[in-house]
């Protein structure tokens, strides 16, 4: 069964990024390639990606910021969909697929990319909550980190039920997996 799953990292005080969508207080922290909640596993198990504008900027911005564009290759392998309502530069022959459609329109085909393995929501905290909202989301997984930034971009910004279904320590990181509670039909 394909899952939709929001895995992310976040501070103690429930931040994705600071205010100027920095990421440095993640890189400065110390994690276990094969402990509990570990990024390989995770991603072994992926079949397509959904990411948003900001969250794809940052990996252009990041990952290929000194390379001319002809150089630059997509970290991914799996389709991808970047939800955005905005023209965005192009990572040359990646699997990706910009669209402006809601997130229900869309969670289908990417299920049927996935080919049985799971949809990943890689950013950020909104797009993972429009997933919540049409039903979509089924669990979050999220490695918190020993930090506070005091504001920045929210892990998710509504109220969405969970259940701690797996608690672990990996390296500096709490790891925690959380199923999305459903109200009964």
């Amino acid at each position: 069964m394909t899952l939709t799953q929001y895995y992310t990292a976040t501070t103690l005080d429930g931040f994705i990024a600071d205010p100027n969508d920095s990421l440095d207080w993640l890189f400065t922290r110390a994690r276990e390639e094969d402990g509990p909640l570990n990024y390989g596993d995770f991603i072994a198990e992926v079949g397509a990606l959904a990411m948003g504008s900001t969250t794809y900027e940052w990996i252009l911005d990041h990952e290929f910021a000194d390379r001319d564009p002809s150089e630059w290759k997509w970290p991914y392998d799996v389709p991808c969909w970047i939800f955005t309502h905005r023209q965005l530069r192009v990572v040359p022959d990646a699997p990706i697929e910009f669209t402006s459609a809601d997130v229900a329109t869309v969670h289908e085909t990417m299920v049927e990319a996935a080919g049985g393995r799971n949809v990943w929501i890689v950013g950020g905290g909104d797009l993972a909550g429009q997933f919540a909202d049409a039903g979509l989301l089924d669990e979050v997984i999220v490695s918190i980190a020993p930090v506070t930034l005091g504001g920045g971009a929210p892990l998710l910004p509504r109220r969405i039920e969970l259940r701690l279904d797996e608690l672990g320590r990996n390296g500096d990181f709490v790891a925690a997996r959380f199923a999305v509670v459903r109200p009964p039909a």
